[in-house]
């Protein structure tokens, strides 16, 4: 794998783990919110990942990329809150599945993802300078 192949494999990783974070962020933003229906109610969504390998017959970037963005299949959770805006005629809300611990760890995972991808990049540019600097 040559130095280059090192910068496509670390940047195409810390833009995954954005992506990961912006999921977090907008699952978090709607941790608590509140629907009349079960099927109006957010649900949790995270990011699909797939391995991206460069052979010798395909010129693709090696790296990670997100395939897709999944929703959670899990319930909401349903709340009997009459005096509740957007409670239904039995008086029941809907909320949404989101885990704000299980969201948290995610988000705790996805900085660490992107700090070793940042570091691995820092290492190679710092390989690639005193490699360069050996003839001078």
């Amino acid at each position: 794998m040559s130095l280059m192949n090192v910068f496509d494999v670390s940047g195409s990783a810390m833009a995954a783990q954005t992506i990961r974070m912006n999921t977090v962020a907008s699952n978090l933003a709607n941790a608590s919110t509140a629907a009349s229906t079960a099927e109006e109610a957010y649900r949790a969504k995270n990011p699909i990942f797939q391995t991206v390998f460069r052979s010798a017959f395909d010129e693709a970037n090696a790296g990670v990329r997100v395939t897709d963005i999944a929703e959670s299949n899990a319930e909401p959770q349903r709340v009997f809150k009459p005096g509740h805006a957007a409670a239904d005629e039995d008086g029941y809300i809907y909320m949404s599945n989101v885990n704000s611990v299980d969201e948290l760890v995610n988000m705790i995972s996805a900085s660490r993802s992107y700090q070793s991808s940042v570091e691995v990049l820092n290492t190679s540019k710092e390989l690639l300078m005193r490699t360069l600097s050996l003839g001078q």
